[in-house]
């Protein structure tokens, strides 16, 4: 059977964010039955969002600065200290049916060998989005960013195999690159590794992540619910965006290395092998 309750906490990093965005993620965060507290970042130069953010029952923190999406969660993460179970990291853009955190909070506690797991994420019209990926290389990121013209046969080749589309996920799969805009992570896991790398600033600060929790628990995709996303993909239109994307992008792989990275080259090789046995939490009592 289900628990009854699990503790659960949830951080929202914002920045100039849409009042409204921010109000839908907050209702379907706290209208289901666990017991959800809610921590709003808030990165913008004004406190404007303070209302919007406490009438639905959230801590406001107002650092009165940009600290950057991964010190935004981090500084959530230090209030919560050992009081959840579960810590979901939230874009402001994301909606979803508030059972959804029931479901994947169950199959974690099914699971204990689990420490990251994301939903089957959606654009708004019901298309997916590939957000399951290796661990990338400098030729994935130059590739997926700038290689995009018509015909290019050998750049999307190496995009398919980048984006898991030689892999079925229909069914649950351990992935070694999860987005963070819905992550469900163990807070004792995200706690024990640091949380988030505070040097990046913004973009690959999620993929960071995941690769270190990887190192310590599962990494899973779970496709059996579904959330929706506004997504921005700001650094495609935005010189400054990109900058910030190209810079996170050399501080990842003077990280963890260019070429030559053991780890990712074994992580991104077992993917296609990684058959499952999990127990979902969808075949439960509801």
């Amino acid at each position: 059977m289900r628990p009854d309750k699990i503790s659960l906490s949830v951080s929202i990093v914002t920045y100039k964010t849409d009042p409204a965005l921010l109000e839908a993620a907050l209702l379907c965060s706290t209208s289901g039955a666990l017991s959800a507290q809610v921590y709003v970042v808030d990165n913008s130069p004004d406190d404007s969002l303070r209302k919007t953010a406490e009438a639905h029952g959230a801590i406001y923190l107002f650092p009165g600065s940009n600290l950057g999406f991964g010190r935004g969660h981090n500084l959530a993460l230090t209030q919560i200290g050992s009081s959840s179970n579960y810590h979901l990291l939230l874009n402001s853009d994301i909606s979803f049916e508030p059972s959804v955190l029931e479901e994947l909070c169950a199959f974690m506690d099914l699971n204990p060998a689990i420490g990251w797991v994301m939903p089957n994420v959606l654009y708004p019209d019901g298309s997916r989005q590939e957000l399951c990926k290796r661990l990338p290389t400098p030729w994935d990121l130059f590739n997926r960013r700038f290689l995009r013209w018509p015909g290019a046969s050998f750049s999307t080749a190496a995009r398919d195999k980048f984006k898991c589309r030689d892999i079925d996920l229909s069914k649950i799969r351990k992935i070694p690159n999860l987005s963070g805009c819905f992550a469900l992570v163990r807070t004792n896991v995200i706690q024990a590794i640091g949380g988030f790398d505070e040097r990046f600033f913004l973009y690959l600060e999620d993929t960071d992540l995941v690769r270190r929790v990887g190192q310590v628990a599962h990494t899973i995709f779970y496709p059996h619910v579904d959330v929706y996303h506004v997504r921005g993909r700001g650094s495609y239109s935005n010189l400054k965006l990109l900058g910030h994307h190209v810079r996170s992008a050399i501080q990842y792989f003077c990280k963890w290395g260019w070429w030559i990275d053991n780890e990712r080259t074994r992580s991104n090789r077992s993917v296609a092998f990684d058959e499952c046995n999990f127990t979902s939490a969808s075949l439960l009592p509801k």
